[in-house]
C-alpha cells in the first residue's frame, strides 16, 4: 500500500460488477484496483466495500474519514466470492462513527460524470456519460426525459462542469435511448459473445469488424441494409422509445436465424457489425450535437462504458472539428465509479478546489512489486527459465530483430482496460507478420483483432491525420496514407489505429525504451498489447510468469530490475 501524506483520504467502492475500491487523497487517486485482477476472471460479482476492507490495513483506515459509493445496490443479495452481506458495512458504519466522519452514496452517472471532468486537466467542458444503465437522483425528475417508463434509469446523461461543480442538463431514460444495451445485444445475440462475467464484455471484436464490413447491405430475406434495421431500433421504430433488449433480441435472434450462414460467411458477419457500428455512431451524434451547438463548449468530457468504442470517440475529432479536446478519462466504464464518486464529495459536496488529475497522478494506480517478490516467484519455476541481467538497449534490440515478442512487467498495475506500458507485450511494428503472429500464438483470438500503436507524443503529427492526445487508448485515428507500409502491424484494415499517445511525463520509462527503439528501427512506434492471455491483465510477478509460460512470448521481462528470461528450451 502506498504511504498517506495529504490530509483528507476518502474510499470510493463500486459493487455489483467491476468490482473496485480507490483511495482520493486530497482530491488525487493514489490507488485503485479491480477484483477481477487478482481473481484471473473478468467481470466478476462482489462486494466493492469488503474488496476494500480486506486490502486496507487498520493502521491505514485510521487515516480514513469518509466513504463513497458509485453504484448502490441491494446489499441483501449475494453478489458473488466475497460478499458477506452485511459485515463490511457494519465495519464501515462503525469506523466513519468514530471518526466523525460519513459514508455516501453518489448516483450512477453522477460519479460517471465527475470521473470524466474532475479527471481531466480542464476548467470548463460539456461532459457526456453513455453506458447500459443506472439509476438517477429522484429530485432531477425536471430534467428527465418525458419517455421515463421506469424512474430514472438511464444510459444517457448530459451535464456542464465548470470549476470544481458538474450540473445536470439532461437525463434520458433508458427506453429513450440506449447505446449500452444495443452494442451488447448485438454483441450477443448475433456473434454469441460474452458481455460479462466469466469472459468480459467483447464488444471490442464487433468493433474490429466494423471496418471490414458494408453497413448498406442489403439483408438477405429481411428488406431494407442492416444500419436501417439498427437505426430503427434506436431510433424507437416499431416500439414506444429507443431500443428495448425485451423486444429487439427476438428481432436479433430472428435475423440471425434467417440468415443461417452466418458461422460459415465472415463476409456477412462484418456487414452486421458495419451497420451497428454506424447506427451507433449515428444516433450518439444526434443527440450530443444539439448541445455542443447550444453551449458552444472548448472541451467534451467523456465517461461510460459505451466511450470505450473508441471508433465513435475517434469520429468525434471529425464530428466537432472545433472542439479543443475530446477527453475520455482512464476508467470510463462502471470500475470508474469509485474514483467518480470520490472525487464528486470531495469537489460537490466539501467544496474543495480542483486538483488537476494529470500533474499530480497517473493511470498507473496499481500495486508494485519489489525485487525479492520477483525472484522469490522466479524461483518456483527456475529449472523452466533462462535468466540474464540486462539493460533497456538489450531489450530494444531484441525488440528489433526475429520477430521477439517481449512482455513487459514493472511499476504500479494500470488502473482501466488498456495495457500502457507496465503491464504490457510489446512487439516491433515494422514486421508485417507480427498481427498473425501475436494474435495466434500469444493472445490466441481473432486473426482480425488490431494492436495498437505506443508513439511520442511529438511524433504523433509525423504519422497521423490528427494530432491529438490519446495518453489512455482512447482514440481510432488515421495514420497518414504515406507511412502505413512503414508500420503494417499497428495499422487496422482501414488504416486507422487505437494509438497510445507517449510522454516522458506520462510514463518516464516507456518514453525512454520507445526512443531507443526509434534509434534502431528509425520508427518512434512500438506494438503495444495488454499482457494476458483471454483473462485480466497480470497483476503480480506470478502471473506474468505463468502467463509467460503457456503461451508464445519470446521474453519476459521485468524491467526495474534488468531481470530478462526466456524459456528452457
Amino acid at each position: 500500500m502506498k504511504e498517506f501524506g495529504g490530509s483528507m483520504k476518502i474510499v470510493g467502492y463500486q459493487s455489483g460488477h467491476d468490482v473496485s475500491y480507490c483511495i482520493l487523497e486530497d482530491g488525487v487517486p493514489i490507488i485503485h484496483e479491480e477484483l477481477e485482477r487478482f481473481l484471473r476472471e473478468k467481470e466478476p460479482l462482489g462486494d466493492g466495500l469488503e474488496f476494500a476492507l480486506n486490502n486496507i490495513s487498520d493502521d491505514e483506515l485510521d487515516e480514513i474519514k469518509y466513504f463513497t459509493e458509485g453504484n448502490p445496490f441491494d446489499r441483501s443479495g449475494k453478489y458473488g466470492p466475497i460478499c458477506s452481506k452485511e459485515i463490511p458495512y457494519s465495519k464501515m458504519k462503525n469506523h466513519v462513527r468514530e471518526k466523525n466522519g460519513g459514508h455516501y452514496i453518489v448516483s450512477h452517472h453522477q460519479s460517471h460524470a465527475s470521473n470524466a471532468f474532475f479527471s481531466s486537466n480542464h476548467d470548463d467542458a460539456l461532459i457526456i456519460t453513455i453506458d447500459g444503465g443506472g439509476n438517477e437522483k429522484q429530485d432531477w425528475k425536471d430534467i428527465h426525459s418525458e419517455y421515463s417508463r421506469s424512474g430514472l434509469e438511464t444510459s444517457f446523461t448530459v451535464w456542464l462542469g465548470s470549476g470544481n461543480k458538474i450540473q445536470p442538463l439532461k437525463i434520458y431514460n433508458h427506453t429513450y435511448i440506449n447505446l449500452g444495451c444495443f452494442y451488447q445485444s448485438i454483441t450477443k445475440q448475433i456473434y454469441n459473445l460474452s458481455i460479462g462475467h466469466p469472459y468480459g464484455f467483447q464488444g471490442g471484436t464487433v468493433m474490429a469488424m466494423a471496418c471490414m464490413g458494408n453497413p448498406d447491405k442489403e439483408i438477405p430475406s429481411w428488406g431494407g441494409s442492416y444500419f436501417d434495421l439498427f437505426y430503427g431500433m434506436l431510433r424507437g421504430k416499431n416500439t414506444r422509445a429507443g431500443f428495448d433488449s425485451r423486444i429487439h433480441d427476438n428481432k436479433l435472434n430472428d435475423l440471425r436465424q434467417l440468415n443461417g450462414d452466418y458461422n460459415k460467411d465472415e463476409k456477412e458477419l462484418f456487414d452486421v457489425a458495419a451497420g451497428a457500428q454506424k447506427a451507433l455512431e449515428t444516433r450518439a451524434r444526434e443527440i450530443i450535437t444539439p448541445y455542443v451547438e447550444e453551449y458552444k463548449p472548448k472541451n467534451i468530457c467523456l465517461s461510460g462504458g459505451v466511450v470505450l468504442n473508441s471508433v465513435m470517440v475517434g469520429k468525434m475529432y471529425d464530428w466537432y472539428s472545433d472542439i479543443e479536446d475530446i477527453y475520455v478519462c482512464p476508467i470510463p466504464y462502471d470500475a470508474g465509479l469509485a474514483i467518480g464518486s470520490a472525487q464528486y464529495i470531495y469537489h460537490q459536496v466539501m467544496d474543495k478546489p480542483r486538483v488537476k488529475w494529470s500533474d499530480n497522478s497517473s493511470p498507473y494506480l496499481g500495486r508494485t512489486y519489489d525485487e525479492k517478490s520477483v525472484w522469490s516467484d522466479l524461483d518456483k519455476v527456475s529449472e523452466k527459465l533462462k535468466i540474464k541481467i540486462v539493460d533497456d538497449e538489450v531489450v530494444a534490440r531484441l525488440l528489433s530483430v526475429d520477430n521477439n515478442v517481449i512482455s513487459v512487467f514493472g511499476g504500479g498495475s494500470e488502473s482501466g482496460r488498456r495495457a500502457l506500458g507496465n503491464r504490457s507485450i510489446l512487439a516491433d511494428p515494422r514486421s508485417p507478420e507480427m498481427k498473425d503472429i501475436i494474435n495466434e500464438k500469444v493472445k490466441h483470438r481473432q486473426w482480425f483483432r488490431p494492436f495498437a500503436p505506443s508513439i511520442t507524443r511529438e511524433d504523433v503529427k509525423d504519422w497521423f491525420e490528427k494530432d491529438v492526445d490519446s495518453p489512455y487508448m482512447t482514440a481510432v485515428i488515421k495514420f497518414k496514407e504515406e507511412v502505413r507500409d512503414k508500420v503494417p502491424a499497428v495499422v487496422h484494415f482501414d488504416g486507422t489505429a487505437r494509438l497510445q499517445t507517449v510522454t516522458e511525463n506520462d510514463n518516464e520509462w516507456y518514453y525512454n525504451f520507445i526512443k531507443k527503439f526509434e534509434s534502431i528501427s528509425g520508427v518512434p512506434i512500438v506494438l503495444n498489447t495488454s499482457f494476458n492471455d483471454r483473462e485480466p491483465i497480470v497483476e503480480t510477478p506470478e502471473h506474468a510468469i505463468n502467463c509467460f509460460l503457456r503461451t508464445n512470448i519470446d521474453y519476459l521481462y521485468f524491467r526495474e530490475y534488468g531481470i530478462l528470461v526466456s524459456k528452457v528450451i
